[in-house]
């Protein structure tokens, strides 16, 4: 009986490992019964109702599901600054770091050469290795749609534009929603100021007042991570759209929509293929197909029939029906810049995006 028993035993053994085995080759092992500590550096803060909280709220509605620690690090700069936090939340255990700025480029690369066993998702990077991730979203589709708001909102034809820096990211922004405006109202205007800031609010909002006293402005738009547009449009009555997040109860009687960043769809899928081991170092671009980038629910300002329109421009885009830079588009300066049939390629979008289209005029002093 006591050599049955022992035989028993080793057969049930046997067969709960091979079970085992069968339920981690079929991939049914659950990875996250472990806790992964996980590093949030951010340009801005967590609650700047902008970029910094999109990263922050996405990351952290992550938490639960994937069983993560998070630990997290505000109002951090390139160079210096970025290169201790790093540090800091490595010592602190960190296994993956997610590094929220442009700017972190060259700490991103550095770090990661001295830390192989370290993932690092770097937004709006350029430089992709075995472990780093680099990832952005074709923001452009919405900027689009949100120009066919202010389109149909507009009744003087003068749309402001508050926008950070001429660089390809926002110019492309710009030339998105211009298209989007003049593909429902081709006599409006879009003016486009400069803050040459990201986040600074006395140079942002001085920006907006140039622009709000120099021409008959009832709508405007951003591309700044500083709210500094919205309070000033708001101060004057003017319609406003915003940027990275949805600021609709903070300006009930002027807010119309925004481009937004949907950041937990990135994050759930690609932090959970880092745990299990299956991510290399790729570059994302994702679109409206994917959800990562989306349009704020329109508020009750909103004309009647816009929606309507909205939501069958999404569609074409979320299909693949249509892109925004289809051509025929012609520059400010009447010369066509891509032909009827033709679309402007990646490359020249992510680098080389140096004019602008039709109904954009800079500000001037």
């Amino acid at each position: 009986m006591k050599k049955i028993g022992i035989v028993a035993s080793v057969v049930f053994a046997i067969i709960i490992i091979g079970l085992m085995l069968v339920h981690i080759k079929e991939g049914n092992f659950n990875v996250t019964d472990k806790q992964t500590i996980i590093g949030l550096i951010l340009y801005g803060t967590a609650d700047d109702c902008s970029w910094g909280q999109s990263h922050y709220e996405g990351l952290f509605a992550c938490e639960e599901e994937l069983n993560l620690k998070i630990l997290y690090r505000e109002n951090i700069r390139e160079g210096e600054a970025c290169e201790t936090a790093i540090e800091e939340l490595i010592d602190e255990g960190c296994e993956i770091l997610v590094c929220s700025s442009f700017g972190f480029d060259e700490n991103v690369k550095e770090a990661a050469k001295r830390y192989p066993e370290v993932y690092f998702f770097h937004t709006a990077g350029v430089q992709t290795s075995q472990n780093v991730t680099t990832y952005f979203g074709r923001m452009y589709q919405m900027r689009y749609l949100s120009g066919i708001v202010a389109g149909l909102q507009t009744r003087t034809n003068h749309i402001g534009y508050v926008a950070a820096h001429p660089i390809s990211e926002v110019n492309r922004g710009i030339n998105a929603f211009a298209l989007g405006v003049r593909s429902v109202n081709p006599n409006a205007v879009v003016h486009i100021c400069f803050s040459n800031t990201w986040m600074d609010d006395k140079l942002t909002r001085e920006a907006a007042v140039r622009l709000f006293d120099a021409y008959d402005i009832d709508v405007t738009a951003m591309h700044t991570d500083s709210l500094a547009v919205l309070d000033e449009a708001d101060a004057r009555g003017i319609y406003s759209i915003g940027y990275n997040y949805n600021n609709a109860e903070r300006y009930p009687n002027t807010f119309l929509t925004a481009p937004i960043w949907n950041w937990k769809i990135f994050y759930s899928a690609h932090i959970l293929e880092c745990i299990q081991g299956k991510l290399m170092g790729e570059s994302y671009w994702e679109g409206a197909e994917s959800g990562i980038v989306g349009l704020a629910p329109l508020t009750k300002n909103v004309r009647p029939g816009t929606e309507q329109k909205v939501t069958e421009t999404l569609t074409a885009l979320t299909r693949g029906e249509f892109d925004v830079f289809y051509g025929p588009i012609c520059d400010n300066k009447e010369n066509f810049r891509v032909l009827e049939g033709e679309n402007i390629s990646d490359r020249a979008l992510l680098n080389a995006f140096d004019w602008y289209v039709a109904g954009v005029e800079l500000y001037e002093e």
